[in-house]
Parts: C-alpha cells; sequence; structure tokens
C-alpha cells in the first residue's frame, strides 16, 4: 500500500484488518509483520519561508530533497539528523517522516537541541484512521495537548505522519575543528566537558580512540562568522595549551569529520553489534573499560561530549547484563541476537503502563508497527 494522499492513508488505516508495517524511506532496519504501508507518495515541500525559517513539508519526502532546497537558501536543518545507511546496510532514501518519527538528531544536538525541538506542528492518522493536526507554522502557539513533541520518537506506533513543519536555521559562515590528539577515553570526556562549560559556543565535541590514523583523537566544533570562529579557535586552543592540538579550518575537511561522527563510519562495512548509550558522560569511560574487560568491546565512538557512544561488541552480546545505569538501544544487529535481545532499553514498570495506555489511545487496535519498541 502507497497512498497519494492524507485521505487515501486514512482510508486504508481504517479499513485495515490486521497489522501494518509503517515504512517510510527504507533506510532503518526496523520492521514487524504485517501488511507494508509505504509513505513515499506523501512528497513534497508544501511552504517553505526563508524569511521566517519555516518549513512546512510532505512526511514522505527524502531528506536530501528538503537539505537541497534549503541549502539553495542558505539554510539547513540544525539538528543534523544522522544517515543510517552506511551503518546498518540498508538502502533506500531517509525520509523526513521517518527523522521524525524516529526523533534523529546528530552531533549539533548538545548545542542545538533534538528533532523535537524544532517541530512546530505535525499532520498524521492514528490507529482508527482519525486526521489529527496539532500544532502550527509558528514557535508560539496555542493548541492544547503538545502531541507535537509526543510523536517524535514515536517511531510509528501512535500514528503515520502525513505532514511536518519545522524551524531551521542559517548555516554558519564558517567552522572549525580542534583536534586534541592522544588522550584516553576518561581525560577526552574531561576535556570536552571543559570545553562544552567555556563560553566558546561548541557545536560539536566528540572522541575515538582509533582515528584515521588508528590513534586517539578529541573533536571540539565551533560555528559561526568567520571572525568569532577565529577568536574562539584561539581561546580554545590556548585552553588546551599543554595537549597536542591541531585547528582544521578548511570547510571539506571540517564536514567530512563530523559526517563520520553523525553517520558513526568508523562502525560501517564491519560485523559486530552495534549499541547506542546514552548516560552520564563521566560514568562513560567507566562503562567501556567494563564492557573492555569481559571482552565485548570491538570499536567505540563518543559523541555528544560523552553522554552519548556509540560501542560495537561482538555478536549477541546484551551489554544491558552488565549494570549499565543508562539507556542502551540495539541499533545493529543478526537475526538472532534480534530474537533475543529487545532493541529498546526495556522501560520500568510504571513508564510502561503510561506508554501502553498512550498508545491505546492512539491506537485501540494495536495495528500500527506493533511490538517495534517493545520487543
Amino acid at each position: 500500500m502507497k497512498p497519494e494522499t492524507e485521505a487515501a492513508l486514512a482510508e486504508m488505516i481504517s479499513a485495515a484488518d490486521g497489522p501494518l508495517f509503517i515504512r517510510g524511506g527504507g533506510s532503518r532496519d526496523v520492521a514487524v509483520a504485517g501488511a507494508v504501508l509505504e509513505t513515499g507518495g506523501l512528497r513534497g515541500i508544501t511552504l517553505y519561508d526563508p524569511g521566517s525559517l519555516t518549513l512546512v513539508v510532505k512526511a514522505g519526502t527524502p531528506l536530501d530533497e528538503i537539505e537541497a532546497a534549503l541549502e539553495a537558501e542558505g539554510q539547513r536543518l540544525a539538528f543534523e539528523p544522522m544517515d543510517h545507511r552506511g551503518l546498518l546496510g540498508t538502502s533506500g532514501a531517509p525520509s523526513i517522516g521517518g527523522v521524525v518519527a524516529g526523533n534523529i538528531s546528530g552531533p549539533r544536538r548538545i548545542q542545538a537541541g533534538a528533532c523535537r525541538d524544532f517541530l512546530l506542528g505535525v499532520r498524521f492518522v492514528d490507529g482508527m484512521g482519525q486526521i489529527i493536526k496539532n500544532g502550527g507554522r509558528v514557535m508560539k502557539n496555542v493548541t492544547g495537548y503538545d502531541l507535537v513533541k509526543l510523536m517524535a520518537g514515536s517511531w510509528g506506533t501512535l500514528g503515520v505522519l502525513t505532514e511536518v513543519s519545522l524551524k531551521v536555521l542559517p548555516k554558519p559562515e564558517a567552522a572549525a575543528c580542534l583536534l586534541i590528539h592522544g588522550l584516553q577515553d576518561a581525560e577526552a570526556v574531561a576535556a570536552m566537558s571543559k570545553a562544552l562549560g567555556s563560553p566558546f559556543d561548541v557545536t560539536g565535541a566528540a572522541h575515538t580512540p582509533s582515528g584515521v590514523d588508528g590513534h586517539p583523537v578529541t573533536m571540539i566544533r565551533i560555528e559561526g562568522f568567520e571572525g568569532s570562529v577565529s577568536y574562539r579557535a584561539k581561546k580554545l586552543r590556548e585552553m588546551f595549551a599543554d595537549r597536542d592540538v591541531r585547528v582544521e579550518t578548511e570547510p571539506a575537511r571540517v564536514s567530512a569529520g563530523w559526517r563520520w561522527v553523525r553517520d558513526v563510519e568508523p562502525m560501517h562495512g564491519s560485523t559486530g553489534d552495534v549499541w547506542r548509550v546514552s548516560m552520564k558522560p563521566s560514568d562513560t569511560p567507566d562503562l567501556v573499560q567494563a564492557l573492555r574487560s569481559e571482552g565485548f568491546v570491538k570499536s567505540v565512538l563518543y559523541d555528544w561530549g560523552g553522554g552519548l557512544v556509540w560501542i560495537e561488541t561482538e555478536p549477541g552480546k546484551d551489554i544491558r547484563t552488565t549494570g549499565l545505569k543508562g539507556h542502551a538501544t540495539l541499533v545493529r544487529a543478526s537475526d538472532a541476537a534480534r530474537a533475543r535481545i529487545a532493541r529498546f532499553q526495556p522501560e520500568l514498570a510504571p513508564v510502561a503502563a503510561l506508554s501502553d495506555g498512550i498508545r491505546c489511545k492512539f491506537d485501540p487496535r494495536g495495528i500500527l508497527n506493533p511490538g517495534v519498541m517493545t520487543q
């Protein structure tokens, strides 16, 4: 099924007599047993007003198409959505509906915010085939319950998005990246925290124990007007004067470096399971060290100043059994591993009851991506 209008989508959902697998561009390997309902027919930019930094777009629109339109006006999606295709070995084209449904946000999240923070409004069809609209086309609007934020990260279990309204931002004039060489994980997290706590408006902070040259490198990004970037880069370099620091300012190299972080390129083409772990930055080096001591770890990439860690493990290893004090999502794994390890962090009983209650209100028949967030 591939509806080309919101009304057709509503009719299909209303008439459904069994589970539906909601599929956007097919770039993420989330799947359920059920009839496939594709959103790719709901495509196109409905409204784009560069002057008011507002974009309204149908949910099935490819992300590349949106970014090209923004690029032509010197603007961008500030939350820097990740492209999962290289990590997961998938094809297709990421769609904006899939990005919103997964609340997909990249390295700039620590400074600009997540995808949900740029959502102004949504239109979607719930599990009974009802068309629902919430939010608007400006940052300040009064519409009752904030279903806009609720839909972000719901993975299609509350409704099928048909249109989203987004706030966009101008592209910066310049960018620079400080590369601090030779830090161990705990030292790197401390350095990233120091940079993020400075007044120099850091927009990215990442660390890899094994960079492209095989040695540890910590990356600190700043963006803005050229003069400001130059000044802040100088000040940040002075903060780490006792370290081996290099400043990269060539635009293509800066962009490629942060795409390498955003898309978790160190783990492309490998065979291990990949976990996405969110926890307190000061705790992440100890977690990684504990997993290394048990022989779990193949590679690691720290993002968000250490608050997000991508961990590649030997296939079939469940890192949640190690007493992890955070939130771990199994992003890539074999079918055998998925059969026995839940994709998302299991919720505490009170939270699970609340989640089930919300899903029941929006999808009382339980037909929209059933089990995606609970299996």
